[in-house]
């Protein structure tokens, strides 16, 4: 795992948000490009940093003054992948080494719900961009369906 470093403002943000939701955050991902954070719970920890229908996301939003989003943590890339972009889209995550030698990554998923899975202008591949680039050193993503 490439190693990185938490922005003063990152922390302060990790720290609000354990605050406010009771729940421990991994990492804190500031997105300039889409302007939202993206906050990393250890598995299990989901529901209790969502909160009842979304009170404790609502929260830190407002807080923030910013969208928050929330992925749970896994080790593998295929798991970051589920996980990022929901596990209901994705049939098939594909690693594989490129040309130039870098490593790659296919997502397949359903065609008919593939505008889902990418979100909307592209927000989703993006949060799996940011996520596969700071936890595994893979920054090609490509997602495609296959009928």
């Amino acid at each position: 795992m490439p190693e990185f470093k938490l922005t003063s403002e990152e922390l302060s943000m990790l720290s609000m948000f354990q605050g406010m939701t009771g729940a421990t955050a991994r990492d804190c991902v500031i997105d300039e490009k889409m302007n939202r954070v993206i906050f990393v719970v250890p598995k299990g920890q989901m529901g209790l940093a969502i909160g009842k229908e979304g009170a404790s996301v609502k929260k830190i939003e407002r807080a923030l003054r910013r969208p928050v989003e929330v992925v749970e943590w896994a080790d593998d890339v295929e798991g970051t992948v589920r996980n990022a972009l929901g596990a209901k889209y994705v049939q098939e995550v594909r690693i594989g080494d490129r040309l130039d030698g870098t490593k790659g990554v296919v997502v397949v998923v359903d065609y008919r719900k593939k505008g889902a899975a990418l979100g909307m202008g592209g927000r989703n591949a993006e949060k799996v961009r940011l996520l596969l680039r700071r936890y595994h050193g893979i920054g090609n993503v490509q997602i495609t369906s296959e009928l």
